[in-house]
């Protein structure tokens, strides 16, 4: 066929568009296009997680360790904030995962981790004990 997915990925697509664009159907890999299409959802979400995870692991720094606050928390938790809500606003299915139980569940529990690495603390809430609207209103702080 033409270039092989698992030797070069980019030069592949570059080739799969070109099919694409010329009208060449025949020749298109559609099992690799089906998964890279797949793959870019879930680099979305991965996305999603891991700013949510950052935003979290901050607000508890915020909480439970006062006499560090400091403009830079601040500066990460009000720019977690602002790249959730423009992922929300230019994928909107995302906001799915924001009222999944099990996704925020994991999101909670990969925040604790973070947090508890980052300040040697180890006594955090076993739950989400705020609200995902609280996490991302913009001001908003635990106290």
């Amino acid at each position: 066929m033409g270039i092989a997915y698992e030797k070069d990925i980019v030069a592949w697509a570059n080739e799969q568009a070109s099919f694409i664009r010329a009208g060449r159907f025949e020749l298109l890999d559609l099992e690799h296009i089906a998964e890279e299409i797949e793959d870019v959802g879930k680099s979305e979400q991965r996305e999603l997680s891991s700013r949510m995870v950052v935003l979290l692991a901050h607000l508890l720094k915020w909480q439970f360790q006062p006499a560090r606050r400091g403009v830079s928390w601040k500066a990460t938790i009000s720019a977690q904030r602002q790249d959730i809500a423009f992922a929300l606003k230019e994928t909107p299915s995302l906001k799915t995962r924001l009222a999944n139980d099990e996704w925020i569940a994991v999101a909670w529990a990969k925040a604790v981790a973070l947090a508890i690495d980052e300040t040697g603390l180890e006594s955090f809430p076993e739950v989400l004990p705020w609200s995902v609207t609280d996490v991302l209103k913009g001001g908003w702080m635990p106290e």
